[in-house]
């Protein structure tokens, strides 16, 4: 019997290796991005060759409210209520906070913290009324520790592990578990912007000498998403033991 996911930013990185591994366990994948369109149709072509493989794609800005409402509308057309959700979208910002502009404060507190309360409002209902689901959500070692340049974005994160941590007591009674990752650095196209001096240096202060790939990252979403259902409201750090 097929399960549901909904995976948020699942174009490429942590969010494409997530999908692709839901996939191979008999899970309809619901793919998820604003923008990257072409990326992700090649995502869900690589699902549908494999057996068993499904998918839809639901396009939408999960940092606009009213979009996260007609992609939950069009998911609602194929699943009664999601199985697992996946809260993957995510930006960041490098400078000084004195240099941020409004603009760029609101556009990663929305796509890294809101699109999480919208997207977990829309799907909690459904889960609810069968007293079933996983929620995870991608976090960041820099929301635990906070990073010198990436003020908003160790804002954005460090919200979600304390939404993570209250939705978990909130839903508990509900059989619904809500869990995070907090992520290292991880190979991703996120860091590509970092030269080769910087990336070195980050190289060298992480005790297992190198990134983090978006499939060990995936693993321990899946991993989650097949927990015990006593681990709630757990944020996991997956750093190369960095922290």
């Amino acid at each position: 019997m097929k399960k549901y996911v909904l995976i948020t930013g699942s174009s490429r990185g942590i969010g494409m290796s997530t999908a692709l591994l839901f996939a191979k366990n008999n899970y309809h994948v619901f793919l998820n991005c604003r923008s990257s369109i072409g990326e992700l149709k090649k995502i869900k072509s690589i699902i549908d060759s494999m057996k068993d493989g499904s998918c839809e794609i639901v396009i939408g800005d999960v940092g606009n409210p009213k979009d996260v409402q007609r992609m939950f509308k069009e998911i609602e057309k194929g699943c009664r209520h999601l199985d697992v959700l996946v809260n993957n979208a995510g930006i960041s910002h490098i400078g000084l906070l004195s240099d941020m502009s409004d603009e760029q404060w609101d556009a990663v507190l929305k796509t890294n913290l809101s699109s999480v309360f919208y997207c977990c409002r829309a799907a909690i209902p459904a889960m609810v009324s069968v007293k079933h689901g996983r929620i995870i959500n991608v976090s960041s070692m820099w929301g635990i520790s906070g990073a010198s340049c990436e003020t908003a974005y160790s804002a954005s994160k460090s919200g979600v592990n304390g939404l993570t941590r209250a939705l978990a007591k909130e839903l508990a009674p509900s059989n619904i578990q809500v869990n995070a990752v907090a992520c290292g650095v991880i190979d991703t196209v996120m860091n590509s912007q970092l030269d080769d001096e910087e990336r070195q240096s980050l190289e060298y202060e992480i005790p297992m000498g190198r990134f983090g790939s978006p499939d060990e990252i995936a693993k321990v979403i899946w991993d989650l998403a097949n927990a015990p259902e006593y681990m709630t409201g757990q944020v996991i750090g997956v750093d190369g033991g960095y922290l």
